[in-house]
């Protein structure tokens, strides 16, 4: 089984790169995000609990955070591996993690961060925009419509921005990342197993550096 962590501030391309391992690889994505969100729907124990502090205007202990991440792993106990998406941010995170895989006779392969130039990030984020329609992705310098408000793919003339997608939010977002999540790298960087990558080359020179770290060719 192989267990790695993507690393990297918003933007960076982790959910491009997780897509690509799920795919190549048969690596199932854990995001805290979407696990919480598919706990409320279902209603289970740990959906209610999470729902009612959601609701409250409180934050999701992580208690409730490591206890869906326990249960994902013991639901796809066979699974080729697990990339963890949004967990662990903090020391206490990283510890938790360590001591639920040890837990089951597991640990981290590797903690892949994916490191970028960040004022060409924000210029990457902050010109973005799609098609309202088929979702097809453009950008005000790099890749604009061949017809002036014409989409490429399905014709429309309708595009939208992401609302955060633009400089200020974009540098507050870098600065969290640094602040809160970048500091758990020394975790790992004691136990061996960090590697960087740029993540401001093209989308497949990235993936090749993975598959490198990786060391294994794709299995599916």
């Amino acid at each position: 089984m192989k267990l790695l962590i993507l690393l990297g501030p918003p933007g960076a391309g982790k959910g491009t790169q997780a897509q690509l391992l799920m795919t190549k690889h048969g690596l199932i994505q854990l995001s805290t995000g979407d696990m919480l969100r598919a706990a409320v729907k279902a209603g289970s124990d740990v959906g209610r609990e999470a729902d009612a502090i959601m609701k409250s205007g409180g934050l999701v202990s992580d208690e409730i955070v490591t206890k869906l991440i326990s249960d994902r792993l013991d639901d796809e106990a066979h699974a080729p591996g697990f990339i963890f998406d949004g967990y662990p941010r903090t020391q206490a995170q990283a510890e938790a993690l360590d001591a639920l895989l040890s837990a089951r006779g597991l640990k981290l392969d590797h903690v892949i961060e994916l490191e970028v130039d960040e004022d060409a990030l924000v210029d990457r984020i902050s010109g973005r925009f799609t098609c309202a329609t088929c979702n097809e992705g453009y950008h005000d310098r790099y890749k604009l419509p061949k017809v002036a408000g014409t989409c490429d793919v399905c014709g429309s003339h309708e595009f939208k921005r992401r609302p955060d997608d633009n400089a200020e939010t974009v540098r507050t977002r870098l600065a969290e990342y640094r602040a809160k999540t970048a500091p758990i790298l020394p975790h790992y960087e004691a136990q061996g197993i960090v590697a960087r990558v740029d993540g401001m080359a093209d989308i497949d020179v990235v993936t090749e550096s993975i598959d490198r770290i990786l060391g294994e060719p794709a299995t599916v």
